[in-house]
């Protein structure tokens, strides 16, 4: 296949990406809001779509990680990248059909190792940088977000003690409606630049950058444009997870949650760390909700959140595998993989219509859930 049509393909594979991480890591910055009531599920998506294209443009160093550091660009093509995208695209939309926030993070990566992998051997991964920059970080980032988010709640609970219930409920509207909002930019920070990173690493294995370039500007903004689009669709089946099945959010948890996963994602993104946003805001709600009391948390849930966070790397790996060993075959081989993918993509969005989640029925108490303690202020 000619190199410029297929940098061609890859780019739109990787902004397919884009848009399922960002209808896919909505949930990320407003479930928590939507749940509470502080903002309405429409206006919660399209502050999210706007602050996500913001934040793309406010840093470039996660994208350099990426196009420069996981994988040998010398042993690879654009057509391993493709491979990579398409694990990565299909795993995000399995877990969304599923309600699952696992990490589109992880799955961009696990689809671009396990595609590197098949074309180009152990060598081509640098393993240092797999260890150092996405387990370790996929270990402590939660970890550190739960603890934080624990200790925020208990103080913000204390303080508002004994203040007036319609003074506190109307002051930490307007502060989760804040921090929601820093949430979004910082996703658009940290997340946008996965893609911008994978765009770049195409043309450098294409020969059209020079290793170690940064993100041209089309690149970035096109992979802002992406992610905010695809975050204004509304990932609605997992906004719905995060936001009433994983812990009963009251305001005030909602903003220490948000504000946690503002500082921890705009650290990482300062670091050039390409942690999974997703782990982050997961670990600092299960935090806040541990923080009120421990039975506000629904460990079951909870459970299977870390279950698909431990499968996500390693079966998007294995799908990024199987598409690099079809799409290595050639021209032939490239659009089978991509006529696989669309049909598996088509799949899962017509079994996803069959038990809608919408902004009109999101905040409904799911069938399984625990309805019986409030979305208030009260303790």
């Amino acid at each position: 296949m000619d190199v410029s049509l297929i940098v061609v393909v890859v780019v739109v594979t990787a902004l397919v990406f884009d848009f399922t991480n960002g209808f896919h890591d909505t949930a990320n910055a407003m479930a928590t809001s939507i749940a509470t009531g502080a903002f309405t599920p429409r206006t919660a998506v399209a502050t999210a779509a706007c602050l996500n294209l913001i934040g793309a443009f406010l840093s470039v160093e996660v994208a350099k990680t990426i196009s420069g550091g996981l994988v040998d660009e010398t042993l690879i093509d654009p057509v391993v990248i493709f491979a990579g995208l398409v694990g990565a695209v299909l795993w995000n939309l399995l877990t969304w059909l599923l309600g699952m926030p696992s990490s589109s993070s992880h799955a961009l990566f696990g689809g671009l190792i396990g595609a590197t992998w098949v074309a180009g051997g152990g060598g081509a991964i640098n393993f240092d940088a797999v260890l150092n920059k996405i387990i370790l970080p996929a270990l402590l980032a939660p970890v550190v977000a739960a603890l934080i988010a624990v200790l925020a709640t208990y103080l913000a609970y204390r303080v508002t003690a004994r203040a007036a219930p319609d003074v506190v409920r109307r002051g930490i509207t307007i502060g989760q409606r804040v921090s929601a909002s820093m949430v979004a930019l910082a996703h658009g920070t940290n997340d946008a630049q996965k893609t911008m990173g994978v765009i770049t690493l195409t043309l450098i294995t294409a020969g059209m950058l020079a290793p170690g370039s940064p993100p041209p500007f089309w690149v970035v903004l096109t992979a802002g444009l992406a992610i905010g689009l695809g975050t204004y669709m509304g990932g609605w089946r997992i906004i719905r997870t995060l936001g009433r099945r994983v812990s009963d959010i009251t305001l005030i948890q909602g903003f220490t949650a948000e504000t946690t996963s503002t500082t921890v994602i705009l650290a990482s993104s300062h670091l050039g760390l390409p942690l999974s946003t997703t782990q982050v805001c997961t670990g600092s709600i299960l935090g806040a909700g541990a923080g009120r009391r421990l039975a506000s948390v629904h460990w079951g849930i909870a459970g299977r959140i870390v279950l698909a966070w431990c499968f996500t790397l390693p079966s998007a790996a294995l799908m990024g595998a199987a598409a690099s060993w079809l799409a290595a075959t050639g021209t032939v081989g490239v659009v089978i993989v991509a006529v696989i993918g669309t049909a598996l993509a088509s799949g899962m969005y017509t079994a996803s219509r069959r038990n809608a989640v919408t902004a009109a029925n999101v905040n409904d108490p799911p069938r399984t859930a625990t309805t019986d303690v409030p979305l208030g202020m009260a303790v």
